[in-house]
């Protein structure tokens, strides 16, 4: 089980599988692939101020159907507590993704540098 950070859906979504690693595309080809309930959240907040064209609800049902992907169900509260020692970031969405991983020390796919650095867990 691996869960993919929201650029990563992004990328995936419009084709841009190219801007993956080696690595990455390995690692999305040999597991199930989730993402936390927040990336939803995110992905709709990035539709709204227009840097994406698609509803979260468009590009999580057709991620489902094209390779699988799974939005987490873990309990919120769980996941909320697990973001509590995660003080090194500020951003909300970047906390509640890397606990809704760490919760269970599953794999976290993303490019972000600071969640890279942190998390070790977190894989590019």
């Amino acid at each position: 089980m691996i869960y993919l950070d929201t650029h990563v859906v992004v990328w995936l979504y419009v084709g841009e599988a190219n801007k993956l690693s080696e690595q990455v595309t390995k690692l999305i080809n040999e597991n199930d692939i989730y993402v936390s309930p927040i990336v939803r959240l995110e992905l709709q907040y990035l539709y709204e101020i227009n840097r994406i064209t698609d509803t979260a609800d468009e590009i999580i049902a057709d991620l489902s159907n094209r390779i699988g992907l799974i939005v987490c169900d873990k309990d919120f509260a769980t996941i909320v507590m697990g973001t509590l020692n995660l003080s090194w970031t500020r951003d909300p969405f970047d906390r509640i993704i890397v606990a809704n991983a760490a919760v269970s020390g599953d794999v976290l796919v993303t490019k972000d540098q600071n969640i890279l650095d942190n998390y070790e867990r977190a894989q590019w």
